[in-house]
């Protein structure tokens, strides 16, 4: 009994005690719940048996007695207490059996229920941890959630209760794990950084882990690593994981901070050392000047000043935020805001309809990528009249304004410079795949090549800007204004 409780615990035990009963048999608590059982006799109906048992249960309890036999005629009913379980809850053993009672069931039952206590109280030990792991992992991707969107306060005070404090400024860290490293790679993390770092799970990549770090470079106390920083840590001790690290930021540009890590990490994934961390670049939302802050509330001004009709229906920040997830995460936007893709769609239609633009098409949504990422800038706004109609013709004309800067151009210019080590192809290639609206089938044909070819070419690209292309967040917003700077500026 005790072999079969380490071996497979209280399923297995009352799978034995079933059999030798040849009836069925279960742990109840004193209301009569069923709470686990086995049947052990494909004759018996489970259904049958569960309701002898619970109506057993409940004469037990108010006859406040320790046991109890139910004789029904056919059958009888043994109940057997166990010991309290760590939840509070009185349990017992019930065992339905025909009669006569099989020989030396009740040998059995004495020795099985020791055994069978302490399995049940382990195995109640380990769901109740479970659900807190759960509930601290829901809490740890809710404050994420909260500093992606630009809610730091309210961040900060969910924070408080789990506990560390969140660090300011950060580095943002991506860790992709092998299949089923996730949970390891975590703890590892955790032990590395003695609690320092905040460890979200991805709501989006099941393989992916979060890590917001303090910005400290090695300076912090050192580890099992040596004094290394946690991403360089975690690459060396962890095998076949690939890690991307953001630049420092202040804690408010976190969502930032996400996609520069998410950028370097397809970079890392072809470096031997297995880890990158995203180069200094210009981020084109603080370069628009005065112009780009007006464009961006004027593009902006239908959705964040948009009253829903009905209560239940989304807001004008739930908006924003729907079209932020979507545009960092495309269709795995579902997972990340917990809704489903009817309900996705539905809201894209609304905001394009709002917004006048057709978020179907490359360039409308590099259009208002931009303008989120300008109001989430750390950039003074210029007062003024919103003279934005929302309407399709009018944005565009703005936009090229915006585009037109100097800054803007300078800017566009090095972003190109970068891809000039693959030769004419491979500002063909992404001007074609952008054409084409960053769908692959279509750029193949155009390109004359296959499928796979072109995701080579822009796999080769992607180590050449050091941006991902192919996996979302994207680098393809910022190659289309670039592109489009340029061609204004000739």
């Amino acid at each position: 009994m005790y072999r079969l409780a380490r071996t497979g615990g209280s399923p297995e035990l009352l799978r034995r005690i079933a059999q030798r009963a040849e009836g069925w048999a279960g742990i109840l608590d004193k209301d009569g719940t069923v709470l686990q059982a086995v049947a052990g006799n494909a004759r018996w109906s489970g259904h049958e048996a569960t309701g002898i048992a619970s109506r057993a249960a409940r004469v037990l309890t108010a006859r406040g007695t320790g046991s109890y036999s139910l004789d029904t005629g056919e059958c009888a009913a043994l109940l057997l207490p166990l010991d309290r379980a760590p939840d509070g809850r009185e349990t017992v053993l019930a065992v339905v059996t025909p009669k006569p009672l099989p020989p030396g069931l009740s040998t059995l039952l004495a020795d099985a229920v020791m055994p069978l206590a302490l399995s049940w109280a382990s195995e109640t030990l380990e769901r109740r941890r479970r659900r807190v792991d759960l509930a601290d992992s829901r809490g740890r991707e809710a404050v994420l959630h909260l500093l992606m969107t630009g809610q730091l306060s309210i961040a900060r005070q969910v924070a408080g209760a789990l506990r560390p404090k969140l660090p300011d400024p950060v580095r943002v860290c991506v860790v992709e794990c092998s299949g089923g490293q996730r949970d390891e790679v975590a703890r590892i993390c955790a032990d590395i950084s003695a609690g320092r770092a905040w460890i979200v799970r991805c709501p989006v990549y099941a393989r992916h882990l979060i890590l917001i770090m303090p910005d400290e470079d090695g300076t912090g106390p050192a580890g099992p690593d040596g004094g290394r920083t946690l991403d360089l840590a975690v690459a060396g001790l962890v095998d076949d994981c690939v890690v991307g690290v953001s630049e420092a930021v202040r804690l408010s540009d976190t969502a930032t901070a996400y996609r520069q890590a998410f950028h370097a990490l397809a970079v890392a994934r072809g470096t031997p050392g297995r880890h990158a961390r995203f180069g200094t670049a210009q981020e084109p939302a603080l370069l628009v000047g005065a112009a780009g802050a007006r464009w961006a509330d004027a593009l902006l001004a239908p959705l964040l000043t948009h009253l829903p009709r009905r209560s239940q229906d989304p807001g004008s920040q739930e908006l924003a935020a729907t079209v932020a997830s979507w545009l960092a995460f495309s269709s795995h936007a579902t997972r990340h805001l917990k809704i489903h893709r009817n309900t996705l769609a539905a809201r894209l239609k609304l905001i394009g309809e709002l917004l006048g633009l057709d978020l179907d098409r490359v360039a409308d949504q590099a259009a208002v990528d931009l303008a989120l990422r300008i109001r989430a800038a750390p950039t003074p706004q210029v007062p003024g009249t919103r003279t934005g109609t929302g309407t399709c013709g009018a944005v565009p004309g703005e936009l090229d304004t915006v585009l037109c800067t100097p800054g803007m151009r300078d800017w566009a210019a090095h972003q190109v410079r970068l891809i000039e080590p693959a030769g004419p192809t491979g500002e063909e290639t992404l001007r074609t795949w952008l054409r084409c609206e960053a769908r692959l089938s279509p750029t193949a044909v155009e390109l004359g090549i296959s499928v796979p070819g072109a995701r080579k070419r822009l796999g080769r690209l992607e180590t050449l800007l050091c941006r991902s292309l192919l996996r979302t967040p994207s680098a393809r917003y910022d190659l289309w204004l670039a592109f489009r700077a340029l061609d204004l500026a000739e």
